[in-house]
């Protein structure tokens, strides 16, 4: 199961890194001005987290580290899909927040992995 859901989580990194490179361009070829700042935002987090993710996952030994990537990967859905969904629909970004702290207790958690032996 555990190799299975590193594919998981390196396919979808590298799907995040697709998308950003859409939204750049969306953003600086078609979207309203008011629309560009909070798309460039959501696709810069997206590429990176993406990055990682398609990096870190196919090494990950341990369940901690799994999870910590899985935050990551909830994490940056949640923020980067609120602002953008924000900046294309007019919602609210309510969940960008919650995103936003996945974002750094996954950072937080693997680096504790990381520490461990």
């Amino acid at each position: 199961m555990r190799v299975r859901w590193r594919r998981v989580l390196a396919a979808a990194g590298s799907l995040l890194a697709a998308l950003a490179v859409a939204v750049s361009a969306y953003a600086m070829h078609a979207a309203h001005p008011a629309a560009r700042e909070r798309l460039l935002l959501a696709a810069a987090f997206a590429v990176v987290h993406g990055v990682a993710l398609s990096s870190l996952a196919p090494w990950e030994p341990r369940l901690l580290g799994l999870w910590a990537l899985t935050m990551l990967l909830a994490g940056v859905l949640l923020f980067a899909g609120s602002l953008t969904a924000a900046a294309l629909l007019g919602a609210p970004t309510v969940l960008a927040p919650v995103g936003g702290s996945l974002l750094i207790l996954g950072w937080l958690l693997h680096g504790a992995d990381r520490l461990r032996d």
